[in-house]
């Protein structure tokens, strides 16, 4: 499988939409097998996802995200955690052991 965590320094990125990008990591039988940066693409409906799905991710993982970005990652199949917070790493690592929930928190763009 194939983890985006969208980031803000060292930590989940609070707002996918202004994350300055996602760090991917490889997992396979419950460790990460490799790990890179990518920058965020320009943040436009579909645009993320789209790039996402297109270098393979199968899971997302974010602070908050907006409806219309959750629906266009699961219609790709592709898996969101919102509500995560945390360094990337320690996030990663807990999503390869099978420890992480989403909470299903949804940003309204109304702050």
């Amino acid at each position: 499988m194939k983890l985006a965590i969208a980031k803000q320094g060292d930590a989940v990125s609070e707002h996918f939409g202004q994350c300055e990008g996602f760090v991917l990591f490889e997992i396979e039988d419950k460790e990460i097998k490799s790990e890179d940066f990518v920058e965020s693409p320009e943040h436009r409906p579909g645009v993320i996802p789209e790039f996402l799905s297109s270098v393979g991710v199968t899971d997302v993982i974010a602070g908050g995200m907006g409806g219309g970005a959750v629906n266009i990652f699961n219609s790709k199949g592709i898996n969101v955690f919102t509500g995560i917070a945390g360094p990337i790493r320690e996030v990663a690592e807990e999503f390869a052991k099978g420890n992480l929930e989403s909470s299903g928190s949804i940003c309204s763009h109304s702050h």
